[in-house]
């Protein structure tokens, strides 16, 4: 427990630098966690570590892809504002999709039967699940007052559990999800929406403090109650994931924790929606045009 409260008090402190200094320092920690997680991701569904193979050609266009695609935000991050910076990041993130799949469709034709079908098809789903949807904690924060809407990704997924845990510990009586996590419990559920909900409406509250007239309390609210929903989402997918092929970890690499996707799998399954809401609220609200 104690080696566990080291890293995750290491990791939030990270998380609250990078996320203030932003840029490309941010964007480089996430594409290499991107890139570890993928690693884990497709080691997990079974792509690599079969037949003494650490990694097979469609994993490393996908990581080569990912690097690409960082680098690419990074460029618009700094050319780019506004709905601009929107949508030609909406665009990128569909062209690399495309272009991962067709190019790895190519690999498998050219060296059949090198590879199979299905390893394709997980190559590309661990490449959406895991590098496409963490950059979108990148892209957040480079919305207006993006430094919340960076925040509101961590409030939803990780207060969202640590309340969950609480709450459930001491009142749950009802299991939400019996056979996938039967610690889980319905009234945690609640409690884990109820204290997301209060501290995003905090950051809303703190974010017209520093910039009056923002007006961001409700948004963020919204935000707030949808992101804790869909946090909880995530981690039972990746929960669901991991029984489905009988590991406990998707991997070692943080202390106490097991792999990047074990303490981020509600943060990725977060991010795009937080980031897309706050997108549609934001212009919605005027902050955005």
């Amino acid at each position: 427990m104690k080696t566990r409260v080291i890293s995750g008090v290491i990791i939030a402190a990270a998380v609250i630098v990078l996320g203030v200094i932003g840029g490309p320092a941010l964007a480089v920690v996430l594409l290499v966690c991107s890139m570890i997680g993928f690693y884990e991701m497709t080691g997990v569904l079974g792509v690599h570590g079969s037949e003494g193979r650490k990694w097979i050609m469609p994993e490393l266009l996908c990581e080569i892809a990912a690097v690409i695609y960082y680098a690419v935000l990074i460029r618009l991050g700094e050319t780019e504002t506004g709905t601009d910076f929107i949508n030609v990041t909406n665009n990128l993130a569909l062209i690399t999709l495309l272009t991962v799949f067709l190019v790895n469709m190519t690999v498998y034709v050219l060296t059949f039967p090198r590879y199979k079908a299905d390893e394709i098809v997980r190559c590309v789903f661990a490449f959406l699940y895991v590098p496409v949807l963490m950059s979108c904690i990148y892209k957040a924060r480079f919305l207006p007052n993006g430094l919340f809407v960076y925040a509101l990704v961590f409030l939803c997924s990780w207060i969202c559990d640590t309340c969950a845990y609480a709450v459930g510990m001491k009142f749950g009586k009802h299991k939400m999800a019996p056979v996938l996590s039967p610690k889980k419990t319905v009234e945690g559920a609640l409690g884990g929406i109820a204290g997301s909900a209060v501290f995003c409406l905090a950051a809303g509250v703190v974010a017209d403090i520093i910039y009056p007239g923002t007006h961001l309390e409700l948004p963020f609210l919204i935000i707030g109650v949808v992101g804790s929903l869909i946090s909880m989402v995530g981690d039972l997918a990746a929960s669901a994931i991991k029984r489905d092929h009988g590991i406990k970890d998707y991997g070692k690499i943080i202390p106490g924790h097991g792999g990047i996707m074990d303490r981020f799998d509600s943060a990725v399954f977060t991010a795009p929606v937080i980031y897309y809401l706050a997108v549609l609220l934001l212009t919605e609200s005027g902050l955005l045009h």
